[in-house]
């Protein structure tokens, strides 16, 4: 699988071939470690001065690098596809073998850096449910009113437990289920098995 970078990015990764290439490692380098620890103006200030480009040339340029290897490595990209994708860039082979390189050290690390970054979504544990049905009252003595109440138990993580306690009638339950259906129906169809192998 080829990764197709925007004209934008194209655009920002434009000046590499303008600086020696131990730069570029550095800037790649630069790029792994702000998606350790986040990003740095300073860094970007201390490299425009030292390079004589503008300071938004070398934030793009970093930047830019940044976008592609967290999309290689989210789309775990083998080492011959990402040579071919930064091949359509134009470079130099020594600049694509730097950046080849950069790519490779770093990919697990990449890679690990973005499944802490992901939001932790609870889980299903557990459901606990009840069919309650009130027959009459002192007003209305033929009339039924069933009501369902479920105890959903959640998992937030490696240990922490939550509980949701919900409440419905069955003919809104009976909806919730047919489109929870419907989901996992459209889950099966072929665009949605492409974009679940593009996220994994």
């Amino acid at each position: 699988m080829l990764l197709v970078l925007s004209e934008e990015y194209k655009e920002h990764l434009a000046f590499l071939p303008q600086v020696d290439p131990a730069v570029v490692f550095e800037f790649g380098r630069i790029a792994v470690e702000f998606l350790k620890r986040g990003i740095n103006s300073k860094v970007y200030d201390g490299a425009a001065r030292k390079l004589g480009f503008p300071i938004t040339t070398v934030q793009h340029g970093v930047e830019g690098l940044m976008f592609l290897f967290t999309e290689s490595s989210k789309l775990m990209i083998t080492d011959i596809d990402f040579k071919d994708s930064v091949m359509v860039l134009g470079f130099s082979t020594e600049l694509n073998e730097i950046l080849l390189q950069l790519y490779v050290e770093n990919q697990t690390t990449i890679r690990s850096t973005l499944t802490q970054l992901a939001p932790s979504l609870p889980s299903y544990h557990n459901l606990e449910w009840r069919l309650d049905v009130q027959l009459g009252s002192r007003s209305m003595r033929h009339q039924v009113v069933p009501v369902v109440t479920m105890l959903l138990n959640l998992t937030m993580g490696t240990s922490e437990n939550r509980r949701c306690c919900l409440q419905t009638n069955p003919s809104t339950l009976l909806h919730l289920i047919a489109v929870l259906e419907a989901a996992l129906a459209s889950m099966k169809n072929n665009h949605a098995r492409r974009i679940l192998r593009n996220i994994k």
